[in-house]
């Protein structure tokens, strides 16, 4: 299959939408498709992949809040692409402006809705939550509710991959919703990848001797990671034993987490790491995952750490908490960084070998992102059978 992606949340420099992204060319190439991105970029550009397979940079403003990402604007250039590719499969990556370019299209190819991004939970449920309960909220977003009714029900299919997600788009009326569950690379998270050198190292940065807990977080520093309260829950606990706390990412709001982080010498913050291998290192030298996201609609951080053999500690919404299972995790209400730090602490009275047992076995059998390409590309193979059998 010809499969074309107008992804408009894909970026050289993004977190795991540009990992799903690299992914799927490389595992859809392998699988013998052509996969092909069109993305908003600085300049119109062509990067060249395997078995044809390209990301087609289309010239578009940056977003105002985030410049590293960019926003279609002029649908003709992209419509452009789609007539001369004509795929078998065109996908739309966000509910906003990408999704109406690829509607708009006039060709014939069957079309799918992928959620790279959940609004709802990344804006108005993080905003209103413990104010106001979830039903209040979504009425009074209704207006929001018929716009992605409006939207991913003129898609034949919108994939998700957290069963939470799956359910709630379902409850909410959109009708072609599938849940298709996320995978890791196959063969770069291990347990087996834990290195004490490491883990001493990171430590040290902490001023921290190796006695002491190694807890990680990964992620943009954007307001849905919600970090302040990962910082603020994480001093919380190092106030009162020997915790040190690794962030790696960066983003706009840098300047709060330095903030929020105030000096503690406990709390380092590093770059993102791009080699995929030296990540796996460090997640499977840490001792524990933390996280502040429940707007989530991949976990790919978490599944990445389950994978590495770390438990978890995960707000209890979006797809890291569909991940969580009490053998290996412990979760907490998003956004408070009195129960994170409950959550935190926890984890660390628990036996600490039963807990990491429970998390090797649950790597051991990690679903991987060959198997989730495999599924999605089957789904995709078989509605078109059944469009041409219908014809």
């Amino acid at each position: 299959m010809k499969i074309v992606d107008v992804c408009e949340f894909y970026a050289p420099e993004g977190g795991g939408v540009r990992t799903y992204i690299h992914a799927k060319l490389a595992i859809g190439a392998r699988l013998g498709h052509q996969i092909i991105v069109i993305a908003p970029g600085n300049r119109s550009e062509v990067i060249e992949y395997e078995n044809g397979c390209r990301i087609i940079y289309v010239k578009a403003p940056p977003l105002p809040f985030d410049k590293k990402y960019g926003m279609f604007w002029d649908a003709a250039p992209v419509h452009a692409i789609l007539d001369a590719e004509q795929p078998d499969v065109l996908e739309a990556s966000s509910p906003w402006r990408g999704a109406w370019i690829a509607r708009s299209w006039k060709g014939h190819a069957l079309r799918a809705m992928f959620m790279h991004h959940d609004p709802l939970s990344a804006w108005a449920y993080r905003w209103f939550d413990g104010v106001a309960s979830r039903d209040a909220i979504d009425r009074q977003f209704e207006w929001f509710w018929r716009y992605l009714r409006r939207m991913c029900n003129s898609f034949d299919f919108t994939i998700c991959a957290s069963p939470s997600l799956q359910k709630r788009l379902a409850d909410g009326g959109i009708w072609g919703a599938v849940n298709i569950p996320m995978g890791v690379d196959a063969g770069v998270f291990s347990p087996a990848r834990r290195h004490m050198a490491v883990r001493r190292d990171l430590l040290a940065r902490c001023n921290l001797p190796d006695t002491a807990t190694l807890l990680l977080g990964i992620g943009r520093h954007t307001p849905e990671k919600r970090w302040p309260c990962v910082i603020d829950a994480v001093a919380r606990v190092a106030a009162k034993q020997p915790v040190g706390f690794v962030l790696i990412g960066n983003g706009h709001q840098q300047a709060s987490v330095i903030e929020h982080v105030d000096g503690n010498p406990h709390i380092q913050l590093l770059e993102p790491v791009r080699n995929r291998t030296a990540l796996a290192t460090i997640m499977a030298s840490c001792d524990a995952l933390v996280h502040g996201s429940s707007a989530e609609t991949f976990g790919l951080v978490a599944s990445e750490a389950l994978a590495s053999g770390l438990p978890l500690i995960v707000p209890n919404g979006g797809a890291v908490a569909d991940i969580a299972h009490p053998d290996f995790s412990e979760t907490y209400t998003p956004g408070n960084a009195h129960a994170a730090a409950d959550a935190i602490t926890r984890l660390l009275d628990r036996d600490a070998d039963q807990l990491r047992s429970a998390a090797h076995r649950a790597a051991a059998t990690a679903r991987t992102l060959d198997d989730h390409f495999v599924e999605l590309f089957r789904t995709y193979a078989d509605a078109i059978s059944e469009k041409w059998e219908a014809a």
